[in-house]
């Protein structure tokens, strides 16, 4: 009898100690998924926040880019232009020489003969 009463008395102890601990224990998997939710729409923030500051960074380099590339083709195509047109003036000038001398090389031969 004594065994007897003491194994109801130990399933009744178990039972005690076992029963608060199996209701106080969380739901894992609940946790889970709100950690999971609260993880993703973070994430998604987050990843939409940085999209749109490498975006807007992005664009202002690139106005910063086009910009500078710009300035540099209008000053290189000016000193280009008045390197050509410098080059030009000389070379008219030297082709109007040489045929001025030819024509009066000329002139001067049929007048002699």
């Amino acid at each position: 009898m004594k065994r007897i009463a003491l194994s109801l008395l130990t399933a009744a102890i178990a039972a005690a100690t076992i029963t608060p601990i199996a209701y106080a224990s969380p739901n894992f998997d609940q946790l889970r998924r709100d950690n999971l939710d609260k993880g993703q729409s973070n994430l998604e923030t987050l990843q939409a926040e940085h999209l749109q500051k490498e975006e807007t960074k992005l664009d202002r380099l690139r106005r910063e880019n086009l910009d500078k590339d710009q300035n540099n083709l209008d000053t290189i195509r000016d000193e280009n232009l008045t390197k050509e047109e410098t080059k030009l003036d000389r070379l008219r000038r030297e082709n109007l020489d040489k045929d001025q001398n030819n024509l009066d090389q000329v002139r001067g031969d049929i007048l002699d003969r």
